[in-house]
């Protein structure tokens, strides 16, 4: 999976977010996009969309800014990146499920598939509040050690 420079800058807007949740005041776009050196036009548009998908809650006037509209705990990586990108996985904009293959190519799909539900067990079980308190899972930081996975290739 490629993650876009959007997906990025949308998880951590929603970590910085996250780890301003228990305060009254609403975070300041530009608060996020200096914390988070996000340009902040682009930062915006990322806003707007995770607002539209009920997500982030915004606030005008001078006191105005962001805040999340669920809890920490109950927003996922992958409500994150589904909010600014779409569907986790896709082949050729289409559902792996979807797609029909022939001959030699035809366990592809189940591969494709899988790859989707590797990716899910990861993103679908880190919140918010698991970012913002620094407390990803046991899993996570096993996958995340294991010298095979800093591999470039």
């Amino acid at each position: 999976m490629r993650i876009t420079a959007k997906a990025d800058y949308a998880v951590r807007a929603a970590a910085e977010l996250a780890a301003a949740a228990g305060s009254e005041r609403p975070v300041k776009g530009e608060t996020i996009a200096t914390n988070q050196a996000i340009p902040q036009k682009f930062l915006e548009n990322i806003l707007s969309d995770m607002r539209q998908a009920g997500l982030v809650k915004s606030q005008r006037g001078v006191d105005g800014g962001y805040r999340l509209a669920k809890a920490p705990e109950a927003i996922s990586v992958a409500d994150v990146i589904r909010a600014v990108e779409g569907p986790l996985a896709s082949v050729r904009g289409e559902a792996p499920e979807d797609v029909a293959y022939g001959g030699a190519a035809v366990p592809l799909q189940d591969v494709w598939i899988a790859v989707r539900a590797s990716l899910r067990s990861v993103v679908e079980n880190v919140t918010l509040a698991d970012l913002a308190d620094n407390t990803v899972s046991a899993e996570v930081t096993r996958l995340a050690g294991d010298p095979d996975a800093r591999l470039r290739r």
